[in-house]
């Protein structure tokens, strides 16, 4: 029995995961991520697969996060007809991020024929909206810790990762061999997310090694942010923190909850300024399987905050003068809204970018 892996993104950089399984009946794409960052990788989102995507008899899905999952519009765009698998968390959030992961193609597009700066005429996005409502009809939803078929004689199941909300450590079996990816992991004392599981046997183990030449600080991120906001509160200032939708949004909010209800931060306003982080923190409530909180501790940490759908809110959000804390998208600081509080709030030394 043949058996060959081929390493289709997620190599040389840490975006753009495809790892393709052929077992010479089957073929199996898990994950199907864009490549984000430097244009040079951006552009590998436009090259073709190697292979056809109609070939392809199923993808199984470690995670939502967009170098994960962002390239399966384009999948389904170019021929794929097969399932998708994945946890029900993975899939509810991928309802959110594949949308929006077309919407800004679609706007940037638009911008790019609007001002001229594109060779392409006309720019045109790589999937729109409508693609990407399409690829989400191909999704199958599985629990943890339960052996699904997913093509002609290989079977996954998916086991607790940590690192976000349904993420999963996926064990492929095949004819001729088992193989384990890691997809990405999360930390094992993790106030939020459950320890990664065990695997305890793997003829192939495939392992994330983004950040495996650094270590965790030892600081308690509860200290760390009780003497940030105490100090920005107590000259006056406002917190203003570019931040994650998915995942580190809920884990901040989290933190403030247990702040307050200890007495060991001020009783400031909070503001989620991000309509996906509001999306997704929402789906957090939803699936209380995938966290340690319970559903009443949950909601209690979600509720610590105004949402704010609007985008005349978030722009009067700058002309309070009273000391807040903020929670904007996007988190690397690139876009969204962050970046018109970035610029209100950076020159003044009262407040604190964190």
């Amino acid at each position: 029995m043949t058996l060959q892996i081929k390493f289709l993104g997620g190599v040389g950089t840490v975006t753009g995961s495809k790892y393709l399984v052929d077992t010479g009946e089957a073929r199996i794409l898990v994950d199907c991520g864009l490549f984000q960052g430097y244009k040079q990788l951006r552009l590998r989102n436009w090259k073709p697969l190697p292979i056809d995507p109609a070939s392809i008899d199923a993808v199984v899905l470690t995670h939502a996060h967009i170098d994960h999952s962002g390239h399966l519009p384009m999948l389904v765009k170019q021929g794929f007809k097969g399932p998708i698998h994945s946890t029900e968390a993975t899939f509810d959030l991928c309802q959110i991020l594949l949308p929006d992961s077309a919407y800004l193609q679609e706007r940037e597009a638009e911008r790019a024929n609007r001002y001229g700066y594109s060779k392409h005429k006309p720019a045109l996005p790589m999937y729109t909206q409508r693609d990407a409502r399409e690829s989400l009809e191909h999704f199958r939803t599985s629990p943890f810790d339960k052996k699904v078929d997913v093509a002609k004689g290989v079977s996954a199941t998916f086991r607790k990762a940590g690192h976000i909300l349904g993420a999963a450590i996926i064990e492929l079996e095949t004819p001729a061999a088992k193989i384990v990816f890691s997809g990405d992991l999360g930390r094992p004392m993790d106030p939020l997310m459950f320890t990664p599981a065990t695997i305890s046997q793997a003829d192939y183990l495939l392992v994330e090694s983004t950040y495996g030449n650094r270590q965790h600080g030892e600081r308690d991120a509860e200290d760390a942010l009780e003497d940030i906001i105490n100090r920005t509160a107590k000259r006056g200032g406002t917190v203003l923190i570019p931040s994650f939708a998915v995942g580190r949004a809920q884990a901040l909010l989290y933190y403030i909850h247990e702040l307050k209800a200890a007495n060991r931060i001020p009783d400031l306003p909070v503001y989620l300024d991000s309509p996906m982080a509001i999306d997704a923190t929402e789906i957090f409530c939803k699936h209380p399987e995938c966290h340690r909180l319970s559903k009443d501790q949950a909601k209690r940490a979600c509720h610590v905050a105004t949402y704010v759908h609007e985008g005349e809110d978030s722009k009067a959000l700058d002309y309070d003068p009273m000391p807040k804390i903020i929670i904007a998208a996007s988190g690397m600081a690139t876009g969204g809204r962050v970046l018109h509080h970035l610029k209100f709030f950076a020159p003044d030394a009262r407040n604190t970018i964190l």
